[in-house]
């Protein structure tokens, strides 16, 4: 990924900047403070840095918004992990009694990585990636984002470019905040269809009836199989490719579709000699019936890190983290511009802290006055001012709308609350 503005050397002179003036602590602290609805979660949240050098500060926890910030402006750490809210303060979990130091809560995460597509896609391999097998990170949030707010009912759903080559998403409803780690394996489970390591072959295998979640799955992938499948990737095309989609159908069919793959040379066409072989085998007493879905599937439907999601207490980067390879940040992903997501578009940490040189605006002076005469903290208008004269502005304004929406159900949680001690 070419990430031409940015040189990995200059990282310990630009992250000083960068969490003095750009990171946007009062939404961070008020995401993850939940309204303040349950006592001490924000202090009892881990956090994990990573520091130059690999060095790794685990269990580190803060009591206000205030302490985090000075203290990630003195470590100014290469990259930020958040952990699971806690039975006792991380910082003082060696002082704790010997098993009461449990991880009680954390959101419901997802880890989606290109790399685990690396037997299907034809255009990169590892760390690389490019706009046409981007295309595969944009199906996954589709699919699953549909699969948990409307199969499970969650409804804050915060997804998260992770800076390189794939994405997170963030469940933040309390419900899933709450769920055991045999229920969070549970949603895992029901979402995982791709299966088997290197050395499966076939890695979807499909039953009847086909469940309906696998149906609606399959709906989303149609829309980009003819393009990204067959035309991007030519799955169809060269002979090492075609060897490995017949693979996957049965062995009389695979006779059959060789013998007219020899005359057939276009990959559209030989896709529809699939999908008649398919529907001609439909009824028949032959497994293997729904080949042409479980082709669709195993090249596009999304590849989850499972281990990831069942934790309570696994660690996973944090938002607006800087991605140390390629200087991007780790940005939310506007859910209403998904397919127009461009991940070389996001911007560059030397990007961002180059913008502030610029001289201000008109309108930018203005605002500062109307700050300065509503007596605001002269700080904190100076760091809310500061990342909207960037690319980074665009990012926050959409994590703000999200915890706008999440702030309405806090507020009912809250008015909840103080029903319930006015009864006593």
């Amino acid at each position: 990924m070419s990430s031409s503005d940015y040189d990995p050397g200059c990282l310990p002179d630009l992250l000083p900047l960068y969490y003095r003036r750009l990171f946007p602590f009062s939404q961070y602290h008020r995401w993850l403070n939940y309204g303040g609805v349950q006592k001490n979660y924000f202090q009892n949240r881990e956090f994990c840095f990573t520091l130059k050098d690999d060095i790794y500060v685990r269990y580190q926890s803060f009591s206000t918004q205030n302490e985090l910030e000075k203290e990630m402006q003195k470590m100014n750490p290469y990259k930020i992990d958040i952990g699971a809210v806690y039975s006792h303060r991380p910082n003082q979990h060696n002082t704790v009694k010997s098993g009461s130091f449990q991880a009680l809560e954390k959101e419901l995460v997802f880890d989606i990585d290109m790399t685990d597509y690396d037997d299907v896609r034809t255009c990169c391999s590892a760390a690389d990636i490019c706009p046409k097998c981007w295309t595969l990170m944009t199906i996954a949030i589709h699919i699953l984002d549909r699969a948990l707010r409307e199969d499970f009912g969650f409804q804050h759903l915060l997804w998260v470019y992770s800076g390189r080559r794939g994405v997170h998403c963030w469940v933040c409803d309390e419900a899933a905040r709450k769920l055991s780690a045999a229920g969070r394996t549970a949603v895992a489970e029901y979402l995982s269809l791709v299966k088997g390591g290197e050395e499966t072959m076939k890695k979807v295998v499909l039953t009847d009836p086909i469940h309906p979640f696998i149906s609606s799955s399959l709906e989303v992938v149609d829309k980009y199989f003819t393009q990204y499948a067959l035309e991007e990737q030519d799955i169809l095309g060269q002979k090492k490719c075609v060897d490995k989609v017949l693979a996957l159908v049965p062995e009389d069919v695979r006779n059959e579709l060789q013998t007219s793959f020899q005359s057939e040379k276009r990959p559209e066409n030989r896709w529809k000699l699939i999908r008649k072989e398919a529907y001609n085998k439909q009824g028949t007493v032959k497994k293997g019936q729904h080949f042409e879905k479980e082709i669709m599937l195993q090249y596009c439907y999304p590849r989850l890190d499972v281990n990831v999601s069942k934790g309570v207490n696994h660690l996973l980067k944090s938002p607006f983290s800087v991605h140390p390879k390629t200087g991007r940040i780790s940005v939310p992903i506007d859910l209403k511009a998904v397919d127009s997501f461009d991940p070389f578009a996001v911007p560059t940490i030397s990007r961002i802290c180059e913008e502030l040189d610029r001289p201000r605006t008109e309108e930018e002076k203005s605002e500062e006055s109307q700050d300065k005469d509503n007596k605001r903290d002269a700080a904190e208008i100076r760091k809310i001012r500061d990342y909207k004269r960037t690319s980074l502005a665009k990012y926050v304004k959409y994590f703000d709308s999200f915890l706008d929406g999440m702030a309405r159900s806090w507020k009912g949680e809250l008015l909840k609350k103080s029903d319930h001690q006015m009864e006593f």
